[in-house]
């Protein structure tokens, strides 16, 4: 049960002042953040919407205490669907680096997870560029032949 007088009615305006947080109050819950999120596809206790709503509510404990702010894998899935602009994975960010500054998260934890981060980063680049590449050699063919038979058209 939520008390709301026990809550912290400044958080969502702190989180607004952090690098990222800018857009949160911006949030109408439509949901479409934790429809196109791989962690809440694979954890049904992850609901970016949820997290979202606590920190409008001023849930700052509940938050900031939680795990929640370390499951974003910064895929940025949300912020491609989100309709308000609120960019979810950088308020994670946001949340993470208030979480790291209240001592709710020893130092170096941090660096662990941006070590993650960097590194799905990588993974996540060279898998697209592999994508990419496979689908420019498929259509680098297909270009050619266009060529060739747009030049022999010329040619009569």
């Amino acid at each position: 049960m939520i008390v709301l007088n026990e809550q912290d009615t400044k958080f969502k305006y702190e989180v607004a002042e952090e690098p990222g947080g800018e857009n949160i109050k911006l949030c109408f819950a439509c949901g479409l953040c934790t429809a196109s999120c791989p962690v809440a596809d694979i954890d049904p206790e992850y609901n970016p919407r949820k997290i979202i709503r606590m920190v409008l509510l001023g849930m700052r404990k509940e938050v900031l205490s939680s795990g929640f702010p370390w499951f974003c894998t910064q895929c940025y899935t949300c912020q491609a669907h989100c309709p308000q602009n609120v960019k979810f994975s950088d308020v994670m960010k946001a949340l993470r680096s208030m979480a790291v500054r209240e001592g709710y998260v020893h130092p170096s934890f941090v660096e662990q997870i941006k070590e993650i981060d960097a590194f799905s980063q990588r993974l996540r680049h060279q898998m697209v560029s592999s994508i990419l590449a496979r689908k420019f050699e498929e259509t680098s063919v297909d270009l050619a032949k266009a060529a060739e038979e747009a030049l022999e058209k010329v040619k009569v």
